[in-house]
């Protein structure tokens, strides 16, 4: 009775609610417990492996930190082998400097090691000279000037730029108050010249995109040639006025006699030009460039080769301009044929213009309309009849005779000009001119 009052403990479960469970056998709990083992046996597995793949990419990151350590270590090495090395070289140049140094040029560079100096002095003797490792090769730029070692001619410095040859170079700069009034409406016939100085220096400064849509670099230079009084330097005056950029007015002769040796003439144009790029857009009026840049010749005494040195360095200058570069020049001369080739060629000088004396009755009638616009001229004053006698007087010539009419009012204290003082200021103009065309004026009037 006890026995079967006993329930066996695998047969029967009751829940908490009293809902009688269905009877589970040990026969069918034993495949659950193998299944969780199996599972643990697994887990352990694969638990090992990752444990083992971590292990190895330590000892991987472990062996590159001690490459990178070696490296770091030798640099340091190296490093501190450099601070002594530039500490060694530092202290050979200050004892370099310390000797007495020569002023030169640079012209150009040979290699990394060596340079073409022009040295300073009446002979503007060329070197080809070593230029130290320890110097900083970016402020090395042609047309530079430069200290020389005073035995070894070894390239030790850089000078700076002037003050006094910045200044020298400012004072060719024309003022706003004090630019040229004249206008191309003052300036009588000339048209064709007009324009092709206005396409060449004008357009380039105010509409540049004409150029980018085209597709075609702007002159950098314009020559004005022609003989004397022909309006070269009046057309230069008319373009300073029409535009706003910062005009620069040079004769050639201030250029060649300028105060100074060769290096501080040449360095006058170079500072000439820095000033022009920084005042950009500008213009450079360089008046009789003759006198500067007629042809090299071989030879020649001292004052031809400071003439020379100038021109070369005009040339640099020239050459220096880059297509971004705002800056025109305009050059004028009687004497075209005595110009250096190398100015000429395109590239500095890509425009050139040439003035005559007018020769048809129209061109003198603009001429003669242009210089009477302010005059008071009595009624019998015929400007068709002054136009078409057969003289060859240049635009200044012509300007002078209107001048020396009025001039004949004046002694006659007079309010007006008539027919008789310009004849009169006819023969006072052509009589300064040579005989033969003295005599021919004479035979046509």
């Amino acid at each position: 009775m006890g026995a079967a009052c006993r329930r066996p403990a695998a047969v029967q479960q009751f829940d908490v609610g009293g809902d009688i469970k269905q009877p589970i056998s040990a026969v069918e709990q034993e495949p659950i417990s193998m299944l969780d083992l199996d599972l643990d046996q697994d887990v352990d597995l694969e638990e090992g492996e990752e444990d083992d793949e971590l292990l190895e990419q330590l000892l991987l990151l472990e062996g590159k930190l001690d490459l990178v350590d070696q490296q770091q270590e030798d640099a340091r090495l190296q490093i501190c082998d450099l601070h002594r090395d530039l500490r060694r070289a530092e202290e050979n140049l200050r004892r370099l400097r310390v000797t007495p140094l020569v002023a030169g040029q640079l012209v150009e560079f040979v290699d990394e090691h060596r340079a073409v100096v022009t040295l300073s002095g009446p002979h503007c003797e060329q070197r080809c000279v070593r230029v130290l490792s320890a110097f900083d090769r970016e402020l090395l730029k042609p047309s530079e000037n430069v200290t020389l070692h005073g035995e070894s001619l070894a390239l030790v410095g850089v000078l700076p730029p002037a003050a006094a040859d910045v200044t020298a170079a400012s004072s060719y700069l024309v003022a706003d108050a004090d630019r040229p009034d004249v206008t191309y409406d003052d300036i009588g016939g000339c048209e064709a010249q007009k324009q092709e100085l206005r396409e060449a220096v004008e357009l380039p400064l105010t509409h540049p995109e004409l150029f980018d849509a085209v597709g075609v670099d702007p002159p950098r230079g314009v020559l004005l040639h022609g003989p004397p009084g022909t309006g070269k330097t009046m057309l230069a005056k008319a373009v300073a006025h029409h535009t706003s950029a910062a005009f620069f007015r040079v004769n050639g002769a201030e250029l060649a006699w300028y105060n100074g040796p060769a290096m501080v003439r040449a360095a006058m144009v170079r500072a000439l030009f820095r000033l022009a790029r920084h005042r950009a857009p500008a213009i450079i009026f360089i008046d009789e460039v003759d006198a500067i840049a007629t042809a090299r010749s071989e030879g020649g005494d001292a004052a031809n080769r400071l003439v020379q040195r100038v021109l070369m360095e005009l040339l640099i200058q020239m050459d220096g301009f880059d297509d971004s570069t705002n800056v025109r020049v305009i050059m004028a001369t009687n004497r075209a044929d005595d110009l250096d080739p190398a100015l000429l060629r395109p590239g500095r000088v890509d425009r050139k213009i040439e003035f005559t004396a007018p020769k048809k009755k129209q061109e003198r009638r603009l001429v003669l309309q242009a210089c009477v616009a302010g005059m008071n001229l009595d009624g019998d004053v015929d400007l068709d009849a002054m136009a078409a006698r057969r003289d060859e007087l240049s635009p200044a010539e012509i300007a002078a005779v209107c001048r020396e009419a009025g001039m004949q009012a004046v002694r006659d204290r007079r309010g007006t000009g008539t027919s008789e003082d310009f004849d009169k200021g006819y023969r006072t103009v052509v009589d300064t001119k040579p005989g033969d065309v003295a005599s021919e004026f004479h035979f046509y009037n």
